[in-house]
């Protein structure tokens, strides 16, 4: 009987696709241009990570050069943007363009939506490696996606300048993540290593991008490493966090990578650590999976912790529990526009035995300065 798409890959099939990197393949989904409608990218991206594949999702109105950044900070295999609003023979062009200006012209780029007959081999002759038009079986978009799927090489994405110093970086992330990484790769830790973490939903990727905005406001270089699970059944996984980040306004100066992870395994995190101040980078936010009761292992690998909480999340009794409170460092009280904020830092102040604790509603940037001088500012001398 054929295998269905939702059914899980052996891991031998697997290392026949994609050699014996079990985070591959990657594909970045985009929307560029003005079409405001995501239900269907949206759709895809759940069949894909239910087929095994990690699925990096960079929401609406994107522009060529925000996906190109995304890419190749992600080190996806493929990316697969819909075109909705006949704008595709400009901006899928543009798109290219900019992927060969970071360093990563090299990345496939699939373009699905409605297009012309007509405007199908322009797109084929710019350099597009497949076309999909609506109804097209998902089968056939995941095999394509599969197929993107090449050897890693530690130099296989050469450029000149910052943009190529981050494809490189990204690829030594992508070798440190897989336990590939040679030997001799110079490292060093960034002066400070600060872990964002709390339960799901508490608002850790708005905020992070929040605090990600600050630092470039402020002429800062900060990189963001920023875990979500992986499918235990399919080894699929859906990275979302990217999504709550400006890059049309931001650029490429914030370096954001998205990683997936079974339960807490931040095994590879020192090594990406290193890889990540040996570029330059003083400080490092690392956000982690939405954290339970118990899900305390980030504490050992940072410098500092923040715990994100909100209004909502239990009685006094479940502040006394032992637990993801008593490593936090600082507690961010999040959602402080909900009804039961008072309460909550009421509660908070009872066990926080002189840890900061600071009130933010990320979505509207409001706290977001003062979390940014308590948590960042001053940093460590190197």
């Amino acid at each position: 009987m054929p295998r269905t798409l939702t059914e899980p890959t052996s891991s031998i099939e697997k290392r026949d696709r994609c050699g014996d990197l079990s985070h591959r393949p990657r594909v970045l989904l985009g929307k560029m241009g003005l079409d405001g409608h995501d239900r269907g990218v949206k759709l895809i991206a759940r069949l894909m990570r239910d087929s095994g594949i990690h699925v990096i999702y960079s929401g609406l109105w994107q522009t060529p050069k925000s996906l190109a950044v995304s890419a190749r900070d992600e080190d996806v295999d493929c990316i697969a943007v819909s075109m909705m609003s006949n704008s595709h023979l400009v901006l899928v062009p543009r798109l290219l363009e900019a992927l060969r200006a970071t360093g990563r012209g090299d990345i496939a780029v699939n373009v699905g939506g409605i297009i012309p007959r007509e405007d199908v081999q322009p797109l084929l002759d710019s350099g597009v490696r497949a076309i999909f038009h609506t109804g097209t079986g998902l089968d056939e978009i995941v095999e394509s996606v599969r197929s993107c799927v090449t050897a890693y090489s530690p130099l296989g994405c050469a450029a000149d300048g910052e943009s190529g110093a981050q494809a490189r970086l990204a690829r030594l992330i992508s070798l440190a993540h897989a336990g590939s990484l040679p030997p001799s790769t110079p490292l060093r830790r960034p002066a400070l290593v600060v872990g964002i973490t709390g339960a799901p939903g508490a608002g850790k990727s708005t905020l992070v991008a929040a605090l990600g905005a600050e630092a470039v406001r402020r002429g800062r270089r900060l990189a963001v490493v920023a875990f979500d699970p992986m499918s235990p059944i399919t080894s699929g996984a859906l990275l979302g966090d990217r999504l709550r980040v400006d890059f049309n306004a931001i650029g490429d100066r914030l370096f954001y990578r998205s990683l997936a992870i079974a339960g807490e395994d931040y095994a590879t995190l020192p090594t990406i650590a290193g890889l990540i101040g040996a570029a330059g980078y003083d400080t490092l936010l690392v956000e982690t999976v939405g954290a339970g009761q118990n899900d305390c292992a980030i504490r050992q690998q940072v410098d500092r912790t923040a715990v994100v909480v909100v209004p909502g999340m239990g009685d006094a009794v479940q502040m006394d529990k032992a637990g993801i409170l008593e490593i936090a460092d600082l507690f961010v009280a999040n959602k402080a526009d909900h009804a039961g904020e008072a309460q909550l830092v009421k509660e908070l102040l009872d066990i926080a035995s002189g840890r900061p604790i600071l009130e933010t509603v990320a979505t509207e940037g409001r706290g977001v300065d003062s979390l940014y001088d308590a948590l960042i500012e001053p940093r460590p001398a190197r």
